[in-house]
């Protein structure tokens, strides 16, 4: 038997959710200092504003900003150099039998981890952009119709490898029911859904109508994409685990619908907030409130179901703290990541908006923590995964199967 010296040596498409789960964590971040720093002239936090902040803000607003500096520097650092290594592991790997196994299997849908994390670098470049570049706002009319170039490609790309899986279970039909217990058949619909809501910043953010409206059309048809084949693949999903089980080391999977609905629910906002400015679209802040605790909701239920079945199987103990290491680990990072994001969402773009909650209260500080404590665990998650896969190990355990 070979032996590896770590985990990451037995290369898996899979790999890119590390990439993914780092950029989403630097994500968080920004999240402080779009919901905590005033930013007037424009819906989003950018260089000009954080630099006034930092001149008249308390030393806690200060402190606060240069620690959401110093987390978006680093895990965009990380999500980059790990969708570099990724990329180039990806193409040793396609002239393995391992890659045409994969493609001969159900797994052929890790492929779209690819696109997925490009969609996340890419927006991970505009946070780096808006924070650490002066005047960047001054040109960003000419940077959206860049930007809805490349997520269109990377959209194209998931399409073109969701229907080369499609198109050979459809007309070969060995498709594996039995190695579907798990809703890894998701992985489309994550993919289609981060391409949608890349699609839907330059709807919002754009003051041209025709740049907003085509960033609206376009997220729109990868919303309606990716709602059509992540129902398809829930209900395949639970057939599969009530017929045959639930595989194991999929079992994170089973969170993967909390992400989903965080990328579709800021995709919902985005396009209405640019229905809002540039098409006469106005919403109520009640109507935001429910569409987002509806959504909150959903992935409550989802939380407890996976939480319960991770439980069960008894998964951390093995594949986070136990001698085994399976990659599909780090799709825990992304539920982590998504909830923590919607929290925030839901507290200031809902709870306070609505007036149902004070801004910078002590109940709103109380609330906030949930968010906090789900970026906390997404935090440890990078870094001990990326520990135990990309790290010397003193012993070499052998990765699951």
């Amino acid at each position: 038997m070979t032996t590896f010296a770590r985990p990451a040596d037995r290369y898996s498409p899979l790999y890119f959710l590390a990439s993914l789960g780092a950029g989403g964590t630097a994500v968080t971040f920004f999240l402080w200092l779009y919901f905590w720093i005033p930013h007037p002239g424009q819906s989003v936090p950018v260089f000009a504003d954080i630099a006034r902040a930092l001149s008249t803000g308390s030393m806690l607003t200060k402190g606060m900003i240069f620690a959401a500096m110093a987390g978006i520097i680093v895990f965009a650092y990380l999500n980059i150099r790990l969708l570099i290594w990724n990329l180039r592991q990806l193409s040793a790997f396609k002239k393995t039998d391992s890659y045409a196994q994969l493609r001969a299997s159900n797994a052929e849908t890790q492929l779209l981890a690819m696109p997925l994390t490009i969609a996340m670098t890419i927006n991970v470049g505009f946070i780096l952009g808006m924070v650490f570049v002066p005047g960047l706002w001054t040109v960003v009319e000419y940077l959206f119709p860049i930007a809805i170039a490349a997520f269109t490609a990377t959209g194209a790309l998931a399409l073109v490898q969701l229907g080369q899986f499609l198109g050979r279970v459809k007309t070969d039909g060995n498709f594996d029911w039995t190695a579907n217990g798990s809703f890894a058949q998701m992985m489309p619909a994550f993919a289609l859904s981060m391409v949608g809501v890349g699609l839907a910043a330059p709807g919002a953010l754009s003051n041209v109508a025709l740049t907003s409206g085509i960033g609206i059309m376009l997220a729109t048809f990868f919303m309606m994409a990716a709602l059509m084949v992540g129902v398809v693949a829930l209900v395949l999903g639970i057939h599969s685990m009530l017929s045959h089980g639930t595989a194991v080391e999929a079992v994170p999977t089973i969170l993967i619908v909390i992400p989903i609905l965080t990328v579709l629910g800021i995709l919902g906002m985005r396009v209405n907030h640019g229905l809002h400015v540039n098409f006469e679209d106005h919403g109520t802040a009640a109507q935001v409130l429910m569409f987002l605790t509806k959504t909150y909701s959903v992935q409550i239920l989802f939380a407890l179901f996976g939480i319960e079945m991770l439980r069960r199987v008894g998964y951390a103990k093995r594949f986070l703290f136990g001698a085994e290491n399976s990659v599909g680990a780090y799709a825990l990072v992304c539920p982590a990541v998504a909830f923590g994001v919607m929290t925030q969402f839901w507290i200031n773009a809902g709870l306070v908006q609505s007036g149902l909650l004070t801004k910078f209260s002590i109940a709103y500080w109380i609330v906030t923590l949930v968010a906090l404590a789900a970026q906390a665990l997404a935090i440890w998650l990078v870094l001990h995964l990326n520990r135990r896969h990309f790290g010397k190990a003193e012993a070499t355990p052998v990765p699951a199967e």
